[in-house]
């Protein structure tokens, strides 16, 4: 990883390593990116848009509001004039080779090891008892028409036909603590096992002995608590709507709450294979607890199922205080998707859509890295801090962060973290805001063929 890659590279993240604690500087240094890269043994050309520039770019992209590829390339061609290096060309098309070069395994392992670093950074306070929490949840995005991403993810079908552009289904584990992205799954929308259970099976390196996985009704089968049990890892699911519920039997506990034994389903899953299924226990030891809801909105009243059976480490109170929490999982996909923009994609290949993912999680994980370090600096939960409110902060302060010189940057990133605490989710109990638009759509037609179609169809008979 020697050359005039890696020295240009050092140069561009010199300014961000002057200063302790500033936002990207450990996760994004030169050095762990080279030695990520030749973990994978990626091989590449001594080039203006090597793969640490390319993924610099490509994050910058993602972080901006215009997400263009033209816009992408003028922020590296002013960046590089600043530093007194000559300016590459503005047409994009190299960039957008780069990207196609880029493995799709440098940004995924870098989703992984920056969820990692902030869980284990965060204070023992953060978490239920000194163990993580890790939240589950699935979501779906749009992404342009083209043949090969038909083929590669499919479009939904519902009553009045099929969707007009494919949709991926992302599951995603998140760190209640932090909010960060620990690990994410893709997949097609239809197909034989594509659904969000198939993808949350994949999901096995992120879990560890001590975890506590949150989750809703979806993920409430045996066979999946039953492999979480084995690895040491306990559950706090909403219970199945098939499983019936009766507080009268098992061992009681309390008011509402109780332990039962669940027993082994007697035939095998399709999914699973035969010696899997013959090591799976007999049965399962779980806790029912009813869980009230103050001000109902759907429902009055739900039951969460759950391995953490100790009543008195772990009281009916805390089990639902810890389940009301997974609401937090909704909140980090709306930052994901409407924040950064990630509901509709803009790549059209299976595998740059599939880096477009990766790339919006590692900037995710930035972020959530900025809101940590102002969150542990001003002693303050870090789901207190405003996820837009840090993103805008971080936009407005790039360019200063990038050209200040070093003996005044560190006062700089102090001037962003105060910023950052700042800028405050309001408590706002009860809130209710209809799901209406005021302002109507403007009264063009919907396009139900392809472009190319339409505009054989102006040629021949006019617009009208």
């Amino acid at each position: 990883m020697q050359g005039r890659f890696f020295r240009d590279f050092v140069a561009y993240r010199e300014q961000y390593c002057q200063a302790p604690g500033l936002p990207f500087a450990e996760v994004l240094r030169a050095e762990r990116l080279a030695g990520v890269l030749d973990e994978l043994n990626v091989v590449h050309r001594d080039r203006i848009y090597n793969p640490c520039v390319t993924l610099w770019t490509f994050l910058s992209q993602v972080l901006s509001a215009d997400h263009s590829c033209t816009a992408a390339v003028a922020r590296l061609i002013a960046f590089r004039t600043a530093q007194g290096q000559a300016p590459c060309s503005a047409d994009n098309s190299s960039y957008c080779q780069a990207r196609q070069r880029l493995p799709e395994a440098l940004p995924q392992r870098l989703v992984r090891d920056t969820g990692l670093d902030l869980q284990q950074q965060t204070p023992t306070a953060w978490h239920l008892h000194g163990r993580p929490v890790k939240i589950v949840d699935g979501s779906t995005m749009s992404m342009p028409d083209t043949p090969s991403l038909d083929a590669a993810f499919g479009k939904p079908r519902n009553q009045c036909g099929v969707s007009g552009f494919p949709v991926t289904r992302v599951v995603v584990l998140l760190c209640l603590a932090t909010g960060a992205v620990l690990d994410a799954a893709i997949g097609p929308y239809q197909g034989k096992r594509s659904g969000e259970l198939t993808l949350f099976r994949s999901l096995n390196d992120p879990f560890a002995a001590g975890d506590i996985v949150l989750g809703d009704r979806l993920f409430c089968t045996y066979f999946d608590m039953a492999r979480l049990q084995q690895r040491g890892v306990d559950v706090v699911f909403r219970i199945n709507a098939q499983r019936h519920v009766d507080f009268r039997r098992g061992q009681r506990l309390g008011p509402d709450d109780h332990l039962v034994v669940w027993h082994k389903p007697t035939v095998c899953p399709e999914w699973m294979p035969p010696h899997e299924y013959a090591a799976m226990p007999n049965e399962l030891s779980v806790r029912e607890v009813r869980v009230r809801v103050p001000s109902p909105a759907r429902v009055e009243s739900l039951v969460v199922v759950t391995t953490l059976t100790d009543g008195q480490r772990y009281p009916h109170a805390a089990i639902a205080e810890l389940f009301r929490q997974r609401w937090h999982a909704e909140l980090d996909l709306r930052s994901i998707k409407a924040v950064l923009h990630m509901d509709v994609l803009r790549c059209q290949t299976p595998d740059m859509v599939r880096k477009e993912i990766w790339l919006h999680l590692l900037a995710y994980n930035l972020l959530r890295s900025v809101m940590c370090a102002a969150a542990q600096e001003y002693d303050m939960p870090v789901r207190m801090i405003s996820f837009k409110g840090a993103l805008q902060l971080v936009q407005e302060f790039h360019h200063l962060l990038v050209t200040t010189r070093p003996e005044g940057l560190e006062a700089l990133c102090t001037t962003l973290l105060r910023a950052v605490q700042q800028n405050r989710v309001g408590d706002r109990p009860h809130r209710a805001e209809p799901r209406k638009r005021k302002r109507a759509a403007k009264p063009y037609p919907r396009l139900k063929r392809s472009r190319s179609e339409e505009r054989k169809r102006i040629r021949r008979k006019g617009f009208h």
